[in-house]
């Protein structure tokens, strides 16, 4: 495996797994306020992060490369309101794509076109991600972020099926 993408790749882990501890920190801020819905949304969103490092653990190992791990970053561990949660939580979603955006450029610039079609579910996952953490805040900023609407969205957000990736994933 080229040098620089294991590098670059291994850095992503480490970004995905950060990403699983931010979400798992959001879930216990949520559980905190007595927002078990949302709470469980974001463990929820932890779990998909996992898998995503896991991912690209398993494909820089079965492509020859080494995986070294790096030391996570604490989260944040505050938010003004559920609003401001997801307004970071969509920030940090705009952040990851940047990441991978990068990652896929620095594929097609070095000729691995085999992480570069890797790299495509990536791509599209990341929009995906946006959309939905978008049309959350959506709703939150509808309904003012108060009020009954706040519970419904709650307990909406509350039925989320936990992830199950399939085997082409």
């Amino acid at each position: 495996m080229n040098e620089k993408i294991q590098g670059a790749l291994n850095d992503q882990i480490q970004a995905e797994f950060f990403s699983a501890y931010l979400y798992l920190s959001m879930a216990s801020w949520c559980e905190d306020g007595n927002f078990e819905g949302f709470g469980h949304w974001m463990r929820m969103q932890a779990q998909e992060e996992m898998f995503h490092a896991m991912k690209i653990y398993d494909y820089i190992n079965m492509t020859g490369g080494r995986v070294l791990l790096q030391a996570v970053d604490q989260p944040a561990t505050e938010w003004a309101d559920a609003s401001a949660m997801f307004e970071a939580a969509l920030a940090h979603e705009r952040v990851m794509t940047g990441n991978i955006n990068k990652l896929a450029a620095l594929c097609m610039k070095e000729n691995d076109f085999a992480t570069s079609n890797m790299l495509q579910w990536f791509v599209n996952e990341q929009v995906e991600e946006e959309a939905t953490v978008d049309a959350i805040l959506g709703k939150l900023k509808l309904m003012g972020g108060q009020g009954p609407g706040l519970f419904m969205l709650d307990q909406e957000l509350g039925a989320r099926p936990a992830p199950t990736p399939t085997a082409a994933e």
